[in-house]
């Protein structure tokens, strides 16, 4: 608590004033100013320099300073990153050592406990070193005066004001004058403790916008402020003079630090703080066997654990979200200088599993230039596990001629630092069962599914379609299965079945399910499934998709958890400076689809991947764990590969050219030395999910639950057996729409 002194009389007042002027005038001012007060009556002067001693809107109170904020995994203790202006960490005195308390006070104000907040003696011999013997220029500033510049200069700083920060720093009368009046004020409010806290949490001791004495101690020796010893401290207490010229991790600056170190222990011992052997054992110790360097780095770029990418997404998510702030200006100051301590929901072992799966999969340097791109969410939570990209994180001019960088998160939306997202092909196709159930109907319905298809039949909220003829089949055989069941063509990933479901029930129903699952677009402005992007009847097989894979991911985590959906989520927790809990946002989860419905659909999928006329083998997970995924493919541009393991993980793989898909495709090319003429989701983002779900299972100890995925009777049209047909089962397919010049192909 600040405590109170008894008031200054106006003639203390003006002694202080007085002194503070003959003794400070500095050069250019000519001697006769010297004796202006004189001619002065005392009152005039009172009444001058009383309006500075109210100094408004001035906060002292140190936890207020700019402070460093902290990004940790889930775990709440592993540390991703870490964001500052200026790289603070406060610490109250009782976690600072008393060396480095005695270090400061003996260098900067050996009569700070003594004095009332200028030290009138310092003043006078400052006059006397640097206008009577001619010496260097000394200011006889006292250690609180040196706070209150510093805090005058940080505030001004905070409100992005230069003029105010000029005037707390120019070498000045009005300044001195200004500080040391304020100084004198600051004394009456608060203990001589609390000012030496602040100064200590306040003060530049080196370069590179390190601040506090807790960032020095962990910049110079790796330590803590409350572990600092005699050595340490005086090295920390002398960089203070002059940041960039005594900072000792710089090695040019060494031999001339070990002196002005040498010269704090002198001061330190004169003063009684320390013993002649401290001293002298103390300076016969070379500065640079006591320094432990630690690298001073910050932000994504800086990110531990391969983390960048999600520490990326962390930052957007910030940045977007009203909780942090008003305006995005605000959300990013409080990031840079909130001192946030941020507990975000990746898990280290999804991300390891997904970083190493991706470049093990296709290595950065590949001849083929293709990226994978991976992205896992926890059912039933929202939460956001991690990435996985083949590339390294870099926010420099570098990405954009270096193939192993990336500065952009393609995992993730436009508006979260991603792109505009991907047709996925097939793996949308799971949304079509949803939609068809959803109308009551059963997935061992047979179905004529014919090739062509007037996309009037599709009419929708806005698209009408026309007399124009829409021409799909499937890839390979170019034609079709007809009758098909909507089960057999999930399970053989048959566009033509597909086509005929749409048609049975409408766009509109399908672009409900895929709404309630999760699904949107991830272009900025065309979000919603009903935007001019999506409205299609290719909408059916994944071909007018403009979606992420964090957010399809978190649609197969709906299909992983009982028809639960969630919102992604980045953070679990964050607090502010003071301890307090900041509200972050929510995933809202709620039951979107019936249980039974996606009972079903899961059945359905995981014969997909079991069967021998399934899509999705390559996808079987190890140790006969109940697989459950869908494979894609969007013409000769992506390959994808959707899945889950029940109620722990959801995740989603794409693979291509997510820069220039059209001119680089995904065929008759050799991806990690292997060659393929044709690539699907089968050929390498199927077998990546299996890879990247396997590691983390086994990592976890992911319990089974194959009892997952029971059909149920009213949706199996009263029967569990399902339908077969002839015909040639694959899951490449083509679709064409002849009023068109682009060809789709997706499987």
């Amino acid at each position: 608590m600040p405590k109170k002194k008894k008031n200054l009389t106006g003639a203390r007042i003006l002694a202080l004033a007085l002194a503070f002027i003959t003794l400070c005038l500095g050069g250019g001012v000519t001697l006769s100013a010297l004796f202006l007060p004189a001619v002065m009556g005392a009152n005039q002067i009172a009444k001058a320099v009383s309006p500075s001693m109210q100094v408004e809107g001035i906060d002292f109170d140190v936890t207020n300073l700019p402070q460093k904020s902290t990004m940790y995994a889930n775990d709440g203790k592993t540390v991703i990153a870490e964001f500052y202006a200026q790289n603070r960490e406060v610490v109250p005195l009782k976690d600072i050592s008393k060396p480095m308390m005695q270090a400061v006070v003996a260098r900067e104000d050996r009569r700070f406990w003594e004095h009332s907040g200028v030290d009138v003696q310092g003043v006078l011999r400052a006059f006397i070193q640097t206008y009577m013997k001619g010496g260097d220029q000394q200011g006889g500033s006292s250690l609180t005066q040196q706070y209150v510049k510093n805090v005058l200069a940080t505030q001004a700083r905070e409100n992005d004001d230069p003029i105010a920060e000029y005037h707390a720093t120019e070498d000045t009368i009005a300044r001195k004058m200004r500080e040391m009046l304020i100084a004198v004020q600051m004394e009456k409010k608060y203990s001589k403790q609390e000012i030496l806290q602040g100064y200590l949490n306040i003060a530049q001791f080196g370069s590179n916008s390190l601040y506090g004495v807790q960032a020095a101690a962990e910049r110079y020796f790796n330590t803590t402020a409350d572990k600092l010893n005699i050595v340490q401290a005086a090295t920390i207490a002398m960089i203070t003079k002059n940041p960039s010229k005594y900072d000792p991790s710089i090695e040019e600056n060494q031999p001339e630090a070990e002196k002005q170190r040498n010269i704090v222990l002198e001061l330190m011992k004169n003063q009684g703080f320390i013993t002649q052997k401290e001293y002298q054992d103390a300076v016969n110790t070379p500065l640079k066997d006591t320094l432990h360097i630690t690298t001073v780095a910050r932000g994504c770029m800086a990110a531990k654990y391969n983390a960048g990418f999600f520490c990326d997404y962390v930052v957007h998510k910030i940045e977007n979200s009203s909780e942090f702030g008003k305006t995005a200006k605000e959300r990013e100051k409080l990031l840079q200088e909130g001192g946030l301590q941020i507990v975000t929901t990746l898990d280290l072992d999804a991300s390891n599993a997904l970083m190493d799966t991706a470049n093990a999969t296709i290595p950065a340097n590949d001849s083929s230039g293709m990226e994978i791109v991976m992205a896992s969410v926890k059912p039933g939570t929202g939460e956001v596990l991690g990435f996985g990209l083949n590339r390294t994180y870099d926010a420099t001019d570098a990405a954009a001629t270096d193939q192993t960088k990336a500065s952009m998160n393609y995992a993730v939306d436009q508006v979260d630092g991603g792109g505009q997202g991907f047709a996925i092909g097939s793996s949308w196709k799971p949304i079509n069962l949803i939609a068809w159930m959803q109308k009551g109907r059963s997935i061992n319905e047979m179905l004529a599914a014919p090739t062509d298809y007037l996309t009037s039949q599709f009419n929708c909220n806005g698209y009408t379609g026309g007399t124009d003829n829409w021409h799909v089949t499937n890839a390979l055989t170019n034609g079709t299965t007809s009758p098909e069941s909507p089960f057999l063509g999930l399970v053989r990933s048959h566009n033509t079945t597909m086509a005929a479901m749409g048609a049975k029930i409408g766009l509109c129903a399908v672009a409900d399910a895929a709404k309630a699952v999760g699904y949107h677009n991830a272009k900025i402005g065309q979000e919603d499934v009903y935007s001019d992007i999506s409205m299609h009847p290719a909408l059916l097989i994944g071909g007018t998709t403009s979606v992420s894979p964090l957010t399809m991911a978190n649609v197969f985590a709906t299909y992983a958890t009982n028809g639960v959906e969630c919102t992604p989520i980045a953070m679990k927790k964050v607090t502010n400076a003071d301890g307090k809990e900041l509200e972050v946002p929510k995933a809202n989860c709620h039951q979107a689809v019936d249980k039974d419905i996606i009972q079903t659909l899961a059945y359905a999928m995981n014969q997909g991947v079991v069967r021998a006329d399934g899509a999705g083998g390559a996808a079987q997970l190890a140790n006969g764990r109940k697989t459950f995924a869908k494979t894609g493919t969007n013409e000769n541009m992506y390959v994808t590969t959707g899945g889950f393991i029940p109620n722990q993980i959801a995740t989603f793989v794409l693979v291509g050219d997510v820069q220039d898909p059209t001119n680089h495709p995904i065929e008759n090319i050799a991806i990690n030395g292997n060659y393929h003429g044709y690539w699907d989701g089968s050929t390498i983002a199927a077998p990546a999910f299996k890879d990247a779900m396997n590691i983390y299972a086994d990592k976890k100890q992911l319990p089974m639950d194959n009892d997952y995925g029971q059909p149920v009777a009213k949706y199996m049209g009263g029967s569990t057996s399902t339908s077969t047909t002839n015909g040639t089962t694959t899951n490449n397919n083509t679709t064409t729409n002849n009023n068109s010049t682009n060809t789709q192909t997706t499987r």
